[in-house]
């Protein structure tokens, strides 16, 4: 009988630990965030040639966890299943350009909002005299089926859209002098014009983000212990500017 305790209560000591090893942690009195991301959408979150996750949200971070005073680890997790992963307690936190939407806070807590992801416009290097989608009155400007991007085009009844299944088509044609404009999330325009080594120097976006679609970082409801570590590093970043070096780094 005694045997049979003493390996139940073993079993229940290495359960415990697994549990505590999926939550929020605390490493010799610093509190440790586990932080989902989907490395697949550069250049905000990527995974390199030497397979570490790298890009403009992986940086982010570093400040962020430096100036709030706690430790961090990324979990490269699909996206499709990545809030669920949060709600069951799998990890602290997701930061992988999350939009902030009233849907989502519905379910999640947000940190205040570190940069705006909204439609830009991609044109051609030698373009000139172009900041607007207006100023492509008569022309045709592409986005993806179904974006905000889509939309966005749409709205501006004097240049024509041209959707496209994938918006790597879209950028290929601009190129290629078969469409005039590129409409498209901020981070994506940036891989695209300013990352991609076939149209680097030969695109370039035009003007600032004209739609507001704020990124945050995600927690579960009530969860203020790790929000507000999250949210003093991140007001600290943000007010010392050095979110926009990190901004030139990667979406410049």
């Amino acid at each position: 009988m005694l045997k049979r305790i003493l390996i139940i209560l073993a079993v229940l000591f290495v359960l415990s630990g697994l549990l505590f090893a999926e939550g929020t942690k605390e490493t010799s009195g610093q509190l440790h965030i586990v932080i989902a991301t989907d490395a697949t959408w550069p250049p905000m979150e990527m995974v390199d040639a030497n397979k570490q996750i790298v890009g403009f949200d992986i940086d982010l971070m570093k400040a962020i966890a430096r100036e709030g005073g706690f430790t961090y680890e990324f979990k490269n997790t699909a996206w499709d299943g990545i809030f669920a992963g949060l709600a069951a307690g799998k990890y602290d936190a997701v930061m992988s350009s999350v939009t902030i939407t009233d849907e989502r806070k519905k379910k999640m807590d947000f940190s205040i909002p570190y940069i705006n992801a909204g439609q830009v416009l991609v044109i051609r290097s030698e373009t000139t005299g172009v900041k607007t989608l207006k100023d492509l009155a008569g022309k045709k400007v592409g986005a993806q089926i179904g974006t905000t991007g889509a939309f966005a085009v749409d709205k501006v009844k004097s240049v024509k859209l041209k959707s496209y299944d994938e918006i790597g088509l879209a950028f290929e044609d601009l190129y290629n002098k078969r469409i005039e404009g590129v409409v498209a999330d901020t981070p994506v325009a940036a891989n695209y014009a300013l990352q991609n080594k076939n149209y680097k120097g030969k695109l370039k976006i035009a003007g600032k983000p004209f739609t507001e679609e704020y990124y945050g970082i995600a927690v579960n409801k009530g969860n203020t212990k790790v929000l507000d570590a999250i949210n003093k590093g991140l007001k600290k970043v943000l007010d010392s500017g050095e979110n926009k070096k990190i901004e030139a780094q990667w979406l410049r």
